[in-house]
């Protein structure tokens, strides 16, 4: 006796199916789109200490590897919030948190 089981489908396609998992996989992309739209104004040493957090309404997050690389982008967020409105995000304010990466 031989059970007939469902085609394999990626994880994408799983995700995109979910309703939840599929805005939480745009939302994602969201956030890394404005990381990437901004990248040029972080100095190049600092990009690895950067990653894109979330977005909620007018605010976007960023988590940045320590508290030097802290200061330094709550120095650039009014060119970063300058730059991502120019492409056409909804950004009033920049979240910066420190991430222990723990």
């Amino acid at each position: 006796m031989y059970r007939r089981l469902a085609p394999a489908i990626s994880l994408h396609q799983a995700a995109e199916g979910s309703p939840t998992l599929g805005g939480l996989m745009a939302r994602a992309r969201d956030s890394a789109e404005r990381l990437k739209a901004v990248e040029g104004l972080i100095p190049p040493a600092m990009r690895s200490a950067v990653q894109a957090g979330p977005a909620e309404g007018d605010v976007w997050c960023l988590l940045v590897k320590g508290s030097a690389a802290a200061a330094k982008l709550r120095q650039l967020a009014p060119m970063l919030v300058t730059r991502l409105k120019n492409r056409g995000w909804d950004v009033a304010t920049i979240r910066i948190k420190v991430h222990t990466g723990r």
